[in-house]
């Protein structure tokens, strides 16, 4: 047996597709091995189901290794459209049954099959199913770009040596889940002892259904309704709403084959035989299409007669129907070239990507581009707000049911500052349209616009939403975008205000330093919180919440208030806002100064809470505040060192997959070594990474792998969340699940400890295994973080470049920037929205300027500077056409 390629851990390997883009070949037969278990709370989901995301810019497909696919919308509130629910008879969608009336295969594993192959690709899922003289490639796809359809195309193929009558049944369920966090309110409050998973299936069983005949027979439309609602729909004039009370109504249409049955009856087309051997295979489909409960579904058959060794190949349009979108030119644009449309989706994600091609470490540019489009392809449109998002995803989203917080949707962006302007703009948009007057972001958002109920009052967000704004800004150079116009919240109605974008900025700023402010040290102040919600509540006894709220100080915040109020002025300058500029700059430095008063000689405390309770992060490392002192500048280079050191031998080096949150961990707390009790979080060693390499270059990118996807697969191949996705926090070596994501163990042991209220705070019956995947962080940074490692720092005049990568070849490309390292020299681009003459600089080491023969700016060979080390550069860039340079080696 050859061996596996890297990083591919046990259920299976990553290949290279008919496409020459990575895919994961699963293997595992979950039913029958072991390792397949998970240990979670089986009322959420089977433990034995493994996840892959399929998306666009639009939707998101939650495909299962059972085959099935759960297709999530936004518009209206976050949803399944097709939940998987065998108790209702109901099993989500995306497969499909081939029968010759004496045998069956189906592509819902296992299949009755005597193979099925199961393969997670970059925008899509096939399955390829073998067994009974039959073979059937079906793939499941969402078409690159915004439109909220994906297609099911299944190739029959008869190996028989006869002739074969064969139907084929589709099947898509109509059955809706909605996210919303209401559910939990019942077990918060304590007047309900319902699961909420049980209450969110009590208002999916009151939708009705009225389905249609579309497109001269070849299809079915659902138009979902709450009966008796008497609130008129108006897309202009909406209301914040905890779950959609108007769902869009959805369609499942044949795009090239006659169809010669259809049915929306689920319970009696699965009947007694169930989703394995539905009684519905032995006839013809009813035609009937009138159901209206919670038994419907869509069903569509197609016969087909193939010789021996002749092959089809069936194409099906599922999707649904948001404002600004009708039914009868999508399913024509899908019918239009429909046997390329999957060829021309893969090769827009291949062209779209962020590329860091290394050519001694393969595996790096495969998982950059896997990272790529994990992070853009989970992203969604929310209706009320009229943005797209990118939701954190994973238990918040997809359990609890809630987008939050504000601050990770602003770090999921960073990476498109240099590839995708308009994804950024929507993301900035989004949060700026939820700022209350003051200048205050709320924690999160549940259903549609709802701000959610939170004891939450974080510290910390309006430093990511002037740092991403910031840094798009300089890089793009889109002044005019500070110029936008927001409806700021609640959006909707007569009375609402409309702000600039660089008013809304201006006032998070001033919320920052005036409303949270200072404490006694001069550092800027905790709340109940800052990055880290638990530092203050489920940590600190609640009687002592108030008083720390109104005296806590926080070192991560001070720290990475440097660093986001410095751009924050540098962008200010960029548009000539000169007096505001040095005021934030003054702020900035004067956090830098509160910042280097808390060095112990090793490391950074932490926080200050309250006068009897001290200082936290006395006693050993506490990493989040680390990593900012470095990026801010807040030691001199000797410190700088000692930090680096601290930080390798206390939190590096004892972990395979990343830095843990502490050196020691808190013993008072439960779980050891989980979540935020020295686990491993990518949000925070994105940051460590970028402060590495600041002061070590080894280490920074010895980092980065560790962080990767591959190496949580190498260190842990038997756990199969890690491998081509995973949540925002690893188990560390301190744990005794190391590895593993944030479980209580009587999920393994079956004996439950009582809880109090505060500990639940929405996460009732909730571990991090029940949902392990889609979380964004451990896709976003590593792709952010490349851009800090190639050493790009966006300035008033231009650009400098501070590579610390060591190899002697690599490439880097995004449509904003690039840069590429060969033995004959440097080259790049830079490519902002408007034309201008900007100053690039370069920093190289000795023996490489010893080495300069040439250098060309626009094709034309140009005088150069040196200084420090750096190679200065001026150059134009004219719209569609971006300043490029060449520094030849002699």
């Amino acid at each position: 047996m050859s061996k596996k390629e890297f990083g591919s851990g046990y259920f299976g390997e990553w290949i290279e597709d008919d496409f020459g883009m990575p895919a994961y070949r699963y293997t595992c037969d979950q039913i029958n091995d072991p390792k397949a278990l998970t240990p979670m709370n089986d009322k959420w989901r089977s433990k034995t189901e493994h996840l892959h995301q399929v998306g666009n810019d639009r939707l998101v497909a939650v495909v299962s290794n059972y085959g099935h696919v759960q297709v999530r919308q936004d518009e209206g509130g976050p949803k399944y459209l097709n939940e998987f629910n065998p108790e209702q008879g109901q099993f989500a969608g995306g497969f499909g049954y081939l029968t010759d009336n004496d045998d069956h295969l189906s592509t819902y594993y296992p299949g009755n099959a005597n193979s099925f192959e199961r393969i997670f690709g970059i925008g899509y899922f096939q399955k390829k199913v073998s067994g009974k003289g039959y073979l059937i490639d079906q793939i499941i796809s969402a078409p690159f770009g915004d439109d909220p359809v994906v297609i099911s195309q299944v190739k029959i193929t008869n190996n028989r040596e006869k002739r074969a009558d064969l139907r084929w049944i589709e099947y898509w369920g109509c059955y809706t889940y909605q996210f919303s966090a209401a559910a939990f309110a019942g077990v918060l409050s304590k007047t309900s002892d319902k699961h909420p998973r049980d209450i969110r299936h009590e208002s999916s069983d009151k939708l009705k259904h009225e389905f249609k005949s579309i497109e001269k027979g070849m299809g079915i439309q659902d138009k979902r309704y709450v009966e008796d609602h008497k609130t008129i729909y108006d897309s202009n004039n909406l209301k914040p709403s905890f779950d959609d009370k108007f769902p869009p109504k959805t369609f499942l249409v044949s795009l090239d084959s006659e169809i010669s049955g259809m049915q929306t009856n689920s319970k009696d087309f699965f009947g007694i035989g169930g989703v394995e051997s539905p009684d519905g295979l032995k006839n013809n489909l009813t035609n009937s299409i009138n159901s209206t409960g919670v038994e419907s579904s869509m069903l569509l058959e197609t016969k087909v007669s193939l010789d021996a060794g002749e092959s089809c190949t069936l194409s099906f349009l599922y999707g649904y129907l948001p404002d600004n979108f009708e039914l009868e030119p999508l399913i024509k644009k899908y019918k239009t070239n429909t046997s390329i449309k999957f060829k021309e989706s893969c090769e827009k994600w291949k062209a779209s990507r962020i590329q860091l091609q290394i050519n001694d470490e393969d595996w790096v540019n495969r998982e950059v581009f896997w990272h790529y489009y994990y992070l853009r392809s989970a992203m969604t449109y929310d209706s009320f707000f009229k943005e797209h998002i990118l939701s954190q995803g994973h238990v918040y989203q997809y359990i609890i049911g809630f987008q939050g917080a504000a601050r990770d949707p602003l770090q999921h962006a960073l990476p498109f500052i240099y590839n995708d302007p308009d994804i950024v703009k929507d993301v900035i948009r989004y949060t700026l349209k939820t700022v209350r007057k003051s200048g205050e972001i709320p924690y999160a958002i549940t259903g549609s616009g709802q701000i959610l109920p939170a004891p939450f009052k974080p510290s910390d967000q309006e430093m990511w939403l002037l740092w991403l704004a910031s840094e798009y800004i300089l890089g793009s150079r889109d002044s005019d975008f500070l110029s936008e116009k927001i409806s700021r919240y609640p959006v909707y109605g007569s009375r609402v205000e409309i702000v600039t974008v660089g008013e809304i900025l201006k006032r998070c700023y001033r919320h920052l330093v005036k409303k949270t402010g200072t404490g006694r040290h001069g550092l800027q102040r905790i709340s109940n919180g800052d990055w880290n919600d638990g530092v203050v509540i489920g940590n600190i006894p609640p009687e002592k919440h108030k008083e720390i709220q109104k005296e806590g100080e926080s070192v991560l915040n001070a720290a990475m208030a440097i660093f986001s109020l410095k751009i924050y002025s540098e962008m200010l300058s960029f548009v000539n806002e000169s007096e505001l500029a040095l005021e934030v700059l003054n702020y900035s430095e004067s956090q830098r100064e509160a910042v280097k008063a808390q060095w112990t000689g090793k490391w950074f405390r932490r926080a200050w809470l309250t006068e009897d309770i001290g200082w936290v992060g006395e006693d050993q490392m506490w990493l989040e505040p680390q990593p900012w002192a470095i990026i801010g500048n807040a030691l001199d280079d000797r410190e700088k060192k000692v930090l680096v050191q601290s930080i390798n031998e206390l939190v590096r080096k004892p972990s395979k997959i990343g830095a843990r949150l502490h050196s020691k961990g808190i013993e008072s707390i439960k779980n050891m070594g989980q979540g935020i009790n020295a686990g491993i979080w990518p949000s925070i060693n994105g940051t460590l990474i970028w402060a590495l390499s600041l002061v070590n270059s080894e280490m920074g990118w010895d980092e980065w792998k560790k962080n990767t996807l591959a190496y949580h697969a190498e260190n842990f191949p038997d756990v199969w969340y890690g491998i081509w996705s995973g949540p925002d926090t690893y188990n560390s070596d301190l744990s005794k699940y190391p590895g593993q994501t944030v479980f209580d163990e009587s999920l393994i042991s079956g004996e439950r400890e009582a809880v109090d209220g505060e500990e639940l705070l929405g996460h009732y019956e909730t571990a991090w295994t029940d949902f392990p995947v889609f979380n964004l962080h451990p896709h976003a940074w590593p792709l952010y973080d490349i851009t800090r490692l190639i050493g790009i720092n966006f300035i008033l005049e231009g650009v400098e470049l501070r590579p610390t990568l060591l190899q002697d070849k690599y490439k880097f490309r995004t449509s904003l920037i690039g840069l590429e390292k060969t033995k004959n020299g440097y080259s790049g681009w830079y490519n902002p929205v408007k034309e201008g003459t900007w100053k690039l600089s370069l920093e190289l080491v000795n023996k490489e300027l010893d080495k300069i023969d040439s250098v060309l700016i626009n094709g034309i060979e140009k005088d150069f500077t040196i200084k420090n080390n750096q190679v200065f550069l001026i150059g134009e860039s004219n719209l569609n056409k971006p300043l490029t340079w060449v520094i030849n080696f002699k």
